[in-house]
């Protein structure tokens, strides 16, 4: 059994929140070449070399993982930003039978008065697939249906950290695709000096374990870190979200937004921390987090905590979890809509407001296509 993605403060155990215990996970020994990594950067102000530092996390997963990573990352990439650009770098691990195991170790240095826009995506790659059904329809090769990618179950392990000097600006955008067979395990670590801004849309759709442990040290005055977040689950995934901030900074403000859907008997646990430091006056927190339930064996827990050790800052929380409006179900379907349609719009809507901070199109209609195809 392994347990990991602990809480910064214990909790009281009748929440069963404090961390994940996940048994019969298989952590791959010997790691080869992660070579299917798409990586496109048509900006002169970003660079792009394999010159990652391999520091401790404040927080992070647990040790198995943490290091993992620093002895056997089987991709590694440093992004240097260096001027302000308003062209995307995008980077797309592709996973298929030949390349099933990523721990990737990737750091952003956004030096000072710098802006980029990076995208991170996970995902399978189609052109196998389609070779793969391919032969089995023409019957010239052993492949069967087994041999799909949907059924492989990949495995990644990732540690993600960003340096914002003084007022930069970073958005970030993480995209996770993988089946529902795999497991995907994820630490964000990030460090803000005076004025910098730091934003997250993340996608979170793939994997039967997806673990997320995100840690944000806002130490500059007038810091801005904003994480808007969704997940879609399905079968018997779970999804372990864990978000710390923690604000040093007078004037420093982070905001958290979370918004998901659990159809079958899949499962969330959403652990927000947003903690004020001893000089963080004026200093602004909020976080949000709504599930929308698509069946009755669908389970959502979460734990929301502000903690303070300094005078006038302003925290806020809230978390929601509920089934699905009938009232609005039944009014979609009076439009001719029929049930699994009706909640896909609904679904839609929900998220249609993190979706629009993706400015690409192409990204963006596919996103929206997972979520039909995983609403099915």
């Amino acid at each position: 059994m392994l347990k990991l993605n602990d809480t910064p403060v214990r909790t009281s155990r009748n929440f069963n929140i404090n961390n994940v215990s996940l048994e019969d996970i298989n952590i791959p020994k010997n790691i080869k070449l992660f070579e299917n990594v798409e990586i496109l950067n048509e900006s002169s102000k970003v660079t792009i070399d394999s010159n990652v530092k391999d520091s401790n996390l404040t927080y992070g997963l647990g040790t198995i993982l943490t290091e993992q990573v620093k002895m056997q990352a089987n991709r590694k990439l440093r992004f240097t930003v260096d001027g302000k650009t308003n062209k995307e770098i995008k980077v797309d691990f592709k996973f298929d039978k030949d390349n099933i195991n990523l721990v990737d170790n990737i750091e952003i240095v956004a030096n000072e008065d710098s802006k980029a826009t990076i995208v991170l995506k996970y995902e399978l790659n189609d052109k196998s697939n389609t070779n793969i059904e391919h032969n089995i329809k023409k019957g010239n090769s052993k492949a069967n249906v087994n041999t799909n990618l949907d059924n492989i179950q990949y495995f990644h392990n990732g540690i993600l950290k960003v340096l914002a000097k003084q007022n930069s600006n970073i958005n970030i955008i993480i995209v996770n695709l993988l089946n529902s067979s795999s497991n995907n395990f994820l630490s964000i670590e990030n460090s803000l000096d005076k004025m910098a801004k730091v934003k997250y849309t993340i996608v979170d759709f793939g994997g039967k374990n997806s673990i997320t442990n995100y840690y944000s040290n806002l130490l500059g005055e007038k810091s801005e870190n904003t994480i808007n977040t969704i997940y879609l689950g399905r079968d018997n995934q779970l999804f372990d979200l864990n978000y710390i901030g923690e604000l040093r900074g007078e004037k420093s403000n982070i905001d958290i937004e979370v918004q998901g859907a659990l159809k079958e008997k899949s499962k969330k646990h959403f652990k927000g921390t947003i903690d004020f430091k001893k000089g963080s006056k004026k200093a602004k927190g909020n976080e949000n987090e709504s599930c929308m339930l698509l069946s009755d064996s669908a389970r959502s827990i979460a734990l929301p905590m502000l903690l303070c050790s300094e005078e006038d800052v302003e925290g806020n929380h809230s978390c929601s979890a509920g089934k699905i409006d009938e009232k609005e179900l039944f009014y979609i379907m009076s439009r001719g809509f029929e049930l699994k349609d009706a909640m896909k719009l609904m679904v839609r809507a929900r998220f249609n407001k993190i979706l629009g901070n993706i400015k690409n199109e192409e990204l963006k209609n596919q996103i929206l296509n997972e979520i039909d195809e995983r609403l099915n």
